[in-house]
């Protein structure tokens, strides 16, 4: 069973950053794709960010340009570095991992999620 936890997560200011980790157990990371998902109050998980095996990545339009998705095969860890951080980009961040290299197809498996707070 794939086992995959979140970390990183708190309350900063307008314009600050924080970083994201999700370590990854269960499978062999290094051939699957990974995502990062928001959740909003009342509203569906969205993806934000994702990764293939081979580090092709894709954003949702509103992180361009201030999120980057990265990972480390070694540490099975994918990471999520927030910048410029707006009041918009508060909820809680999930990690997901895919049963293929290229986000084709999402397993069934979530992070318990971590919360990020963007307040001043």
């Amino acid at each position: 069973q794939v086992q995959l936890v979140e970390s990183g997560g708190g309350l900063v200011q307008p314009g600050g950053s924080l970083r994201l980790s999700c370590a990854v157990s269960g499978n062999t990371f290094r051939f699957y794709a990974m995502g990062w998902y928001r959740q909003d109050p009342g509203k569906q998980r969205e993806l934000v960010a994702g990764i293939t095996c081979r580090h092709s990545t894709n954003y949702a339009d509103s992180v361009k340009g201030r999120f980057t998705i990265s990972r480390d095969n070694a540490r099975s860890t994918v990471y999520l570095q927030m910048n410029s951080l707006k009041p918009e980009d508060t909820g809680v961040y999930y990690c997901k991992n895919y049963r293929d290299c290229d986000m084709g197809r999402p397993s069934d498996y979530w992070g318990q999620g971590t919360q990020v707070t963007v307040s001043s």
